[in-house]
């Protein structure tokens, strides 16, 4: 199996492990750009290298990190020597350091600072308060930076800054309706929009007024597309998916978010990419009586709030 590139910058709700999923339903022309309208981590348009690509995110802290990258502004020699300097300080002062690098971030939005907060803050979170300031708190890992991890991370950077020098891409921060109006056919659009209920602080909130307006576009998208969106899982499930089974080809995979400290909050999600066109897998990536439960259990949910 083809390894899987994990990226510099990670958050919760990131695609690593799905990635091999995707890989095997997606059916692009190269002659066309790759488009994610929610591009978040990059994580799956990184690992499909496309040779031309229009990553968009409504958080401009990720769109300007990758955008230093791509403009050379920030290079894996950068990285390196910001990232052992703080390391260096966050282990001599701990949580005081942390914090001053989170007020300065918060004030100066520098790239770099931003890489820093996502991997010394709490469990991998990105999360902003209503003002858009980063509220993460202190991971209590003095020792996070470590010449392994920096390297590590170094080598992360190098990848996306490979990747950059290699093949055209642009990097935006706008709403989704607006990346829409520049798809073309021979394009192909990965979609991971936030989920209904779950995550939608990581930047800015996602309601059902957004989800309505990002089924429509899909509606009538004029290249193929995969959306990714949670199916169900053992506690709750996602009725809008119902009103996409019977248009689209939607395939299904359990996955696990561990969201939690603990590994008892680490929770099976039913995942489902929904697909305008026939996918090369013919049958559903998840079977079983699991699924089969959690459709029977969305359906009755639906049903109820139609009455």
């Amino acid at each position: 199996m083809k390894k899987v590139f994990v990226p510099p910058i990670k958050s919760q709700g990131i695609k690593t492990k799905l990635v091999p999923r995707i890989r095997q339903a997606v059916q692009s022309d190269e002659n066309g750009k790759w488009v994610e309208p929610f591009m978040g981590t990059g994580v799956v348009g990184f690992n499909m290298r496309p040779k031309h690509a229009l990553f968009v995110d409504s958080n401009p802290h990720i769109i300007n990190f990758y955008q230093a990258i791509n403009n050379g502004q920030i290079t894996p020699a950068h990285a390196r020597a910001y990232l052992e300097n703080e390391g260096r300080l966050l282990a001599e002062n701990g949580d005081e350091h942390y914090y001053r690098v989170r007020k300065r971030f918060n004030q100066t939005h520098a790239p770099l600072d931003f890489l820093f907060l996502s991997r010394a803050g709490f469990n991998g979170m990105i999360r902003f308060n209503q003002k858009g300031r980063f509220n993460v708190p202190f991971n209590h890992k003095p020792e996070r930076f470590s010449p392994a991890y920096v390297t590590k991370v170094v080598n992360q950077v190098q990848y996306v800054f490979d990747l950059c020098r290699m093949n055209e891409y642009t990097f935006v921060c706008q709403d989704f309706r607006d990346t829409f109006e520049a798809v073309q056919a021979n394009d192909f659009v990965y979609c991971d929009p936030p989920y209904m209920g779950r995550h939608v602080d990581y930047f800015s909130n996602w309601n059902a007024q957004d989800e309505e307006d990002l089924f429509q576009l899909l509606a009538t998208c004029k290249s193929k597309f995969i959306l990714s969106t949670w199916h169900s899982n053992q506690h709750r499930n996602n009725p809008a998916i119902l009103s996409l089974e019977g248009k689209y080809h939607v395939v299904t995979h359990e996955h696990f978010y561990h969201v939690g400290a603990r590994e008892t909050n680490r929770k099976p999600v039913l995942e489902a990419l929904v697909m305008n066109y026939h996918p090369s897998i013919y049958e559903p990536l998840h079977t079983g009586q699991y699924r089969q439960a959690a459709l029977l259990e969305t359906k009755a949910a639906y049903q109820q709030d139609k009455e």
